[in-house]
């Protein structure tokens, strides 16, 4: 398994606005092969930023690397970077191979 997580430090007053964005929009990824899930987290609140991530499982780090090459990420991020500025600065990316997961015993809503 492998997992991409980014995090942003969203101003305060344009929160609602990144919310939306990721919340009300159609979700092209659940067609892509090797796509396990993705999640949208809230973290903390500072005094500047608002700390938010997003996390995608894939079946691969190959199969990240062939949906970052096709024409949906290319449809999915087409305005990235357009508009009005939501964040403090650029997200942070991570990746991670998984080298275990250990799953308790009552599962996940």
């Amino acid at each position: 398994m492998f997992v991409v997580v980014n995090r942003f430090k969203v101003r305060p007053e344009k929160e609602d606005d990144f919310c939306r964005r990721w919340l009300d929009r159609e979700v092209l990824l659940k067609t892509v092969p090797g796509f396990l899930m993705i999640q949208f987290m809230k973290g903390s609140t500072y005094p500047d930023h608002v700390a938010y991530a997003s996390q995608t499982v894939w079946t691969s780090r190959e199969a990240f690397e062939a949906w970052r090459g096709s024409d949906v990420f290319q449809t999915a991020h087409r305005n990235a970077g357009k508009g009005e500025a939501l964040t403090i600065g650029r997200r942070e990316f991570s990746a991670y191979e998984v080298l275990r997961t250990v799953e308790g015993l009552e599962q996940a809503a």
